[in-house]
């Protein structure tokens, strides 16, 4: 059975920090393109950052872009979210998610309904 959980959220100042987890079972995850994504109140789900695993290649939306940066851990099977310069606006649930075809791209990203599995999400909140 296919598993993801989250693990990381909470309550920053603007201009914090935080690293976002996601562990893995019951796949490999370097076979799988993975990305995060959030969802704000009121707002659709929109993409943040993927790995494509065909070749490493990380891609991210605009709006993060020179903040956030995603990884992977092939021996603990878990991917990261690490977030710097948080902003009000980045305030949502952060959910993980793989899809059952290790490319991802900049066009992928922008489609949820392109990954099949998904975690519980985790909340992350920038706010004084």
């Amino acid at each position: 059975q296919m598993q993801l959980v989250e693990s990381g959220g909470g309550l920053v100042q603007p201009g914090g920090s935080l690293r976002l987890s996601c562990a893995a079972s019951g796949f490999t995850l370097e076979n799988y393109g993975i990305g995060w994504f959030r969802q704000a109140p009121g707002k659709e789900r929109e993409g943040v950052s993927c790995i494509s695993s065909l070749d490493g290649s990380t891609y991210y939306a605009d709006s993060v872009k020179g903040r956030f940066t995603i990884s992977r851990d092939n021996a603990k099977n878990t991917m990261y979210l690490q977030m710097n310069s948080l902003k009000p606006e980045d305030t949502a649930v952060y959910y993980c998610a793989a899809r059952g075809i290790k490319y991802c791209s900049n066009y992928v990203l922008e489609g949820p309904q392109y990954f099949g599995s998904w975690g519980q999400g985790t909340q992350v909140t920038v706010s004084s």
